[in-house]
Formats: structure tokens, C-alpha cells, sequence
């Protein structure tokens, strides 16, 4: 058993665990290493050899063990694999650490359910990594909603495309292409909106590859979605763009319309007469989209750490976006449109 633990004083510098060195793991490690407020960075996975190799990269330490690592740090970040989130929260949450977790939770909502209440007993900040909360355009289209600069919000319509289909053995795990790839544009709504969703109708296909009808998931889908203010939403997604990974929102009110993710990169290619072609290279990853927002967010989760700052993205909005997710799912299997209250929150 764990613990027991040393409450832990606010700190100018922190002491940060990662947990996970794989792609993501390692993404973080670089951004962590560079934050002047990070003191010590201790990385632990059960990789150990993929751990040293990280840790030799950005300067680091490791840590034998998950118990050893929450008595060395003042602050968790969480980069492992998806099955694992839920108790890797606990734990961090247990031992009296703030937290930051990747998406999701976990794929069900009575794991989700477990963490939210521990949470909330604790009151421990935990701080999900839903990264587009801190890409500036969408930060700055969700300012413009809320100070009323775009008027009477009409309609909301996001995209999110990936360059190539991930490898079947991720797609056996990975809880779908809604709970895993478009949950980040149900976030980004509520977060942009500032409203909840109420209803979605959701449908997809298998356009091009079969490894998705094997796990009885699709690789193309298209949702609409009533939200509590009247607005409504669309958003299509894919998981193969041949011109690379494309992430936009189109905002349109009374007063305006906005557009986020278009910009010189864009991988989108404009058929009229005498349009110029994008002189930039098409985004190929979600590294280099959302390099930014990865390095604020891990930012502002040392401020919360630190006890300077609410979460920006709770256990609570990360619920609403599995709820969301899970509701486009059943909306899918079903072929009828699904209220938000028929996948309410389970709480142990």
C-alpha cells in the first residue's frame, strides 16, 4: 500500500513526476525539462530502459517506482497508457499531489465516475489534458463568445482530421473514434461555447479501412448536436487525410463569424480561379499543430500546482466529454438521436 505521504508546502520550484515515456510521455518530458518553474524532473515507466533513455535526453532522473516517485515530487503528470489513467489519478490524488492526466480518465464512465468523486474528496486539483483549451485561437474564439463580440451564437462547426489511420493494435484499444479522437472537439465546443450539449445525432462509416469494422468502430463520422442555448453544432471527422492533420473550428453569430486553424499550414487546398496555394508545409502531426498549447498547458498546470490557479480543465469536463462521446455512440448503434441525460454520470 501506498503512503503514507508528507503534505507537500507550495513551492516556487516544483518538483515534477512523469508517468510515461512513450510518444506523448516523451513530448512532455522536453516541455517540462524547459519550464524555468521545474526544479526536478523525475520520469518513471515500466519501460525502464525507455525511461533512462528519455530522462538521459531532456536531463532528468528516474524513479524506480511509482512509489518512490510520489514521495520524491510536488506534482504528477500522467502520460501512460489510457488503461492506466484512472489509477494513476487515484494514486497522485491519494498521496495528496495535484495531477495532470492526459485523456481520458478512462473509457467507461464508472471508472470515470470513481476519479471524480476521489477528486472532489480530496480536494486535490486535477488538471486533464484536453491541449486546445490552450491553443490560442481557440482560446481567443471562446473569448470573443463570452465578452458577446460575436453576437447571438448561431453555429458551431469543427473538424478534426488525422493524416493517417493508427495501427490496429491501437485501434482495438483505443474506445472508438469518438471517445478517442473526436472527445477533443466535444471539449473544444463546451469550452468555446460555454454552453452544455443537451442532444447529439451521430453516424459514421468505413470508407477505407477495415481494421476499424474488426473492432466495430469507423474511420469516417459526421455528428450534429443541440446545445442548452439553442446553438447548434456539426463535427465531421476522419481518420485519414491524404494533405495531413487538420484541426479547425468555424464559429458564426449575429455579430461575426471567426475561424480557427487557418492559417498558412492548413492542409486544405483552395479550388478557385487565381487562389494562391498555402505556402507553408501541410501540419503532419499533432506535435508540431499544438506545440504551443502543449507548452502552455503544462505551464499553467504548474500554476495549479503551485496553488495560483483553478484547473482549466477538470475530472468534471472531462466527464462531460465522455458523456458527449458516449452518447454519439449509442446515437451511432442506434440511429436516433440521444439525449445527454440518457448517459448520465455514475458516481460509487
Amino acid at each position: 500500500m501506498l503512503g503514507p505521504f508528507p503534505k507537500r508546502p507550495t513551492v516556487e520550484g516544483m518538483r515534477v513526476g512523469l508517468i510515461g515515456a512513450g510518444r506523448i510521455g516523451e513530448h512532455h518530458a522536453g516541455t517540462l525539462a524547459g519550464l524555468d518553474r521545474v526544479t526536478e524532473l523525475l520520469i518513471t515507466d515500466v519501460a525502464v530502459d525507455r525511461a533512462a533513455a528519455t530522462a538521459a535526453a531532456v536531463g532528468a532522473g528516474i524513479a524506480a517506482s511509482l512509489d518512490e516517485l510520489l514521495r520524491r515530487v510536488d506534482a504528477l503528470v500522467v502520460a501512460a497508457p489510457t488503461d492506466q489513467h484512472a489509477e494513476l489519478i487515484l494514486a497522485g490524488v491519494g498521496a495528496g499531489l495535484p495531477v495532470f492526466c492526459e485523456k481520458p480518465i478512462a473509457l467507461d464512465l464508472a471508472r470515470t465516475g470513481k476519479v471524480v468523486a476521489a477528486a472532489a474528496a480530496a480536494g486535490v486539483a486535477v488538471q486533464m489534458g484536453f491541449q486546445r483549451r490552450f491553443d490560442a485561437g481557440f482560446a481567443e474564439a471562446a473569448r470573443l463568445v463570452s465578452t458577446g463580440e460575436l453576437g447571438d451564437l448561431y453555429l458551431v462547426r469543427a473538424s478534426t482530421h488525422d493524416p493517417e489511420p493508427p495501427p490496429p493494435h491501437y485501434v482495438a484499444r483505443s474506445g472508438g473514434i469518438f471517445r478517442d479522437m473526436l472527445v477533443h472537439d466535444f471539449d473544444a465546443l463546451r469550452f468555446v461555447t460555454g454552453q452544455e450539449v443537451d442532444e447529439v445525432y451521430a453516424d459514421g462509416s468505413v470508407r477505407a479501412f477495415e481494421q476499424f469494422a474488426e473492432h466495430d468502430d469507423v474511420d469516417t463520422a459526421a455528428v450534429t448536436l443541440r446545445f442548452s442555448g439553442g446553438t447548434l453544432g456539426v463535427v465531421l471527422g476522419a481518420r485519414h487525410d491524404p494533405r495531413g492533420y487538420d484541426i479547425r473550428l468555424e464559429v458564426f453569430g449575429s455579430g461575426d463569424s471567426v475561424a480557427v486553424g487557418w492559417d498558412d499550414r492548413t492542409p486544405l487546398r483552395s479550388i478557385e480561379p487565381g487562389a494562391p496555394p498555402l505556402p507553408g508545409p501541410a501540419y503532419r502531426f499533432f506535435q508540431d499543430r499544438f506545440a504551443a498549447a502543449y507548452r502552455a498547458e503544462l505551464a499553467a498546470f504548474i500554476e495549479v500546482a503551485a496553488g495560483e490557479r483553478p484547473s482549466a480543465c477538470t475530472v468534471v469536463d472531462a466527464e462531460w466529454a465522455l458523456r458527449i462521446a458516449e452518447a454519439c455512440e449509442l446515437s451511432r448503434r442506434q440511429h436516433r438521436p440521444v439525449m445527454l441525460t440518457e448517459v448520465p454520470p455514475q458516481r460509487p
